[in-house]
């Protein structure tokens, strides 16, 4: 699996797994019904930096890079991971995130915040805190999971810096 930035040429493969993820409702805070058009402007267009990860031609999982505040808030960065539901399960994920925590270090940042990870997402939630993260917020009932309701959403952060 090689990872390495992602070109606006790679949204053709990258928009399969968006469209699937969005749709299900269940772990982002995305329209379920987004367009092509909205979903490469928030993936490609808008963050400092967007990479896939990629093997033998076909995109595993993609994720981007973004300035979380700008002005004093500006060393603190956000990240978002998406992995193709077919390749769940090999440790992407992880591969990713640790990934992005490297380049988030590269470019200067000193911290990374996830502003709004569904409860819900066991998997996630459990991966964020093996590698780290602390939940510093917990948002009663913000997320409205498709099949659970209204859930907690949680704010993760990491310090980066040494």
């Amino acid at each position: 699996m090689n990872i390495r930035e992602a070109t606006a040429d790679d949204f053709d493969r990258i928009w399969p797994i968006f469209e699937t993820i969005a749709a299900a409702g269940d772990t982002y805070a995305y329209p379920t019904d987004i367009t092509r058009d909205a979903a490469l402007k928030l993936w490609i267009d808008l963050p400092v930096k967007t990479f896939v990860a990629e093997e033998a031609g076909q995109v595993l999982g993609t994720y981007y890079l973004k300035t979380n505040q700008p002005g004093p808030g500006s060393h603190v960065c956000n990240c978002g991971y998406m992995v193709s539901p077919q390749a769940r399960g090999r440790g992407i994920a992880t591969a990713l995130c640790e990934h992005s925590q490297q380049v988030a270090v590269e470019l200067g940042y000193k911290a990374m915040q996830f502003n709004f990870v569904a409860s819900s997402n066991d998997g996630a939630v459990r991966l964020w805190n093996k590698l780290g993260f602390e939940t510093v917020g917990r948002l009663p009932k913000a997320f409205c999971h498709p099949v659970k309701g209204y859930v907690d959403a949680l704010v993760m952060y990491k310090w980066l810096a040494a």
